[in-house]
C-alpha cells in the first residue's frame, strides 16, 4: 500500500474514536431517568395530570 493511504486510514479511524469519545461526554449531559421511564407508567402519570386539570 502507498504512504498516503495508510495515513488516511489511521486519520479516519483516529477520527472516529475522537467523534465516538466525544458523544460519550455529550450524552453525560442527559438525565438518564427520564429515557428509561416505563411507558405504561408514563401514560398513567399523564392521565393523572389530565385529572388533575379537569
Amino acid at each position: 500500500m502507498e504512504t498516503w493511504k495508510i495515513i488516511l486510514i489511521i486519520v479516519v479511524v483516529l477520527a472516529v474514536i475522537w467523534s465516538n469519545i466525544a458523544l460519550l461526554k455529550y450524552s453525560t449531559k442527559f438525565d438518564v431517568k427520564k429515557f428509561n421511564q416505563d411507558p405504561i407508567e408514563k401514560a398513567k402519570a399523564s392521565l393523572k395530570e389530565k385529572d388533575a386539570k379537569k
